[in-house]
């Protein structure tokens, strides 16, 4: 016997039975909130006996680190570029002058005819370690990974370089030429006695995977010109060596960007330090902001007019500088070119021969390189370089693949040759 209108509606044909339960099937208390019902959902058994799909209230999906948080990110011909906080690289750093052409010793900056600022990438230290057992038939050595195990914990892990142990000639590198023949000081103010820090042109003038070819490249040359016959440039000069990382600074907004470039020197010590390394700015310890041109952006010298440029990949211009489709209004920035700096997003920004960078001073000593680059990485790469400082001085040079008789060494005990 009907009991409701709907069932006394149904019993006298005003209802169809089919178009009852189709209102059912879509009433809100038949679905979960904020979820429309699928199509084609099947009833069927869940692990817990007894139990459909649609009797279980199951947990949405958790989503992938990826979409927890919202980052800048931008995806061009397959490849995304986004902006990471924390160490993006870490490695090796050489500072190297050669004198001007005709002479054979420099005795003072203003005999040298470049400066050159040498970057060895290399893996973290904690990522190179390998098991007995992983390379040979040995069992492996508990205390070995529980060591490793702790590096990977310890503060600033992330910006100590390994070892270079095997020193093999396969190596990627980059040689950045400084405009200005010496590194931007932070002790210095800025033009006028202003209280903006030192800045200079820096420029990415050889990358490469060949340490054959940087030997070569800083060597000993001889060479005939139209004008002025035969020509000889004497080879370059090793003045420092050390450790460096680069850190990109946490941000909420892409305007606080900003990335730091910090090296402790192991080669030559505190108190072989003398006026060589002085004169071109070089610190035991000390770090500068990190800033990368678009090559697309009108040119701020003479100089720059006549230099080669980067030659980026559109990734890189869209997804780093913002360069628009053509229009200011598909870029970042009032210009189609897009942002006229940006940070070091991606350490893929230093590997292009022509790359433009903005070196400007920011804090020396191991203080202020803990505070550039944070989170203990001053400190562990004050550690490291403090073991490396025991190295020869011939172990240097074949971390290099370089002769140590083609090469004068004067320079690294502070002397001017």
């Amino acid at each position: 016997m009907p009991t409701t209108r709907r069932q006394s509606a149904i019993a006298e044909g005003k209802i169809p039975p089919d178009e009852e339960h189709e209102k059912k099937r879509r009433s809100p208390s038949a679905t979960r909130k904020g979820r429309a019902p699928s199509k084609t959902r099947k009833p069927g058994k869940n692990r817990e006996a007894g139990k459909t799909e649609e009797d279980v209230d199951t947990k949405p999906e958790e989503l992938p680190p990826s979409k927890r948080f919202k980052i800048d990110t931008v995806t061009t011909h397959g490849k995304e570029s986004i902006y990471k906080a924390g160490t993006i690289e870490r490695g090796h750093i050489y500072f190297f002058y050669r004198p001007r052409v005709q002479l054979e010793e420099a005795e003072s900056i203003e005999d040298i005819k470049n400066f050159h600022m040498l970057l060895v990438p290399r893996p973290p230290e904690f990522s190179v370690f390998q098991s007995s057992a992983q390379i040979g038939t040995e069992k492996p050595d508990p205390t070995k990974s529980e060591e490793s195990e702790m590096k990977v914990l310890a503060r600033g892990a992330d910006a100590v370089p390994a070892p270079d142990i095997g020193h093999s000639k396969k190596k990627h590198y980059r040689l950045v030429t400084v405009g200005k023949k010496k590194l931007p000081d932070p002790e210095s103010p800025g033009r006028g006695g202003s209280r903006r820090k030192e800045m200079f042109w820096a420029s990415v003038t050889a990358v490469g995977d060949d340490l054959d070819s940087l030997e070569k490249g800083l060597g000993e040359k001889t060479y005939e010109t139209k004008t002025r016959g035969t020509r000889h440039q004497e080879p370059a000069r090793l003045v420092a060596r050390g450790g460096y990382a680069i850190v990109n600074s946490e941000a909420e907004v892409p305007s606080e960007r900003e990335s730091h470039l910090g090296y402790h020197i192991s080669h030559p010590g505190p108190k072989e330090m003398g006026d060589v390394q002085s004169s071109l700015g070089i610190y035991s310890a000390s770090s500068f902001i990190l800033q990368v041109k678009n090559p697309l952006a009108p040119a701020t010298g003479p100089q720059q007019v006549h230099s080669k440029l980067a030659d980026y990949p559109d990734w890189i211009m869209q997804g780093v500088f913002g360069a628009g489709e053509g229009t200011a209004e598909h870029s970042r920035g009032r210009e189609s070119y897009g942002l006229r700096f940006a940070s070091c997003e991606t350490p893929e920004l230093l590997d292009y021969e022509g790359a433009q960078l903005l070196l400007i001073a920011a804090r020396e000593g191991e203080e202020g390189l803990e505070k550039s680059l944070g989170e203990g990485r001053g400190a562990a790469l004050a550690e490291l370089e403090e073991k490396e400082a025991k190295e020869s001085v011939k172990q240097v040079f074949d971390e290099l693949g370089m002769d140590l008789d083609e090469f004068p060494v004067e320079s690294l005990e502070g002397s001017w040759i």
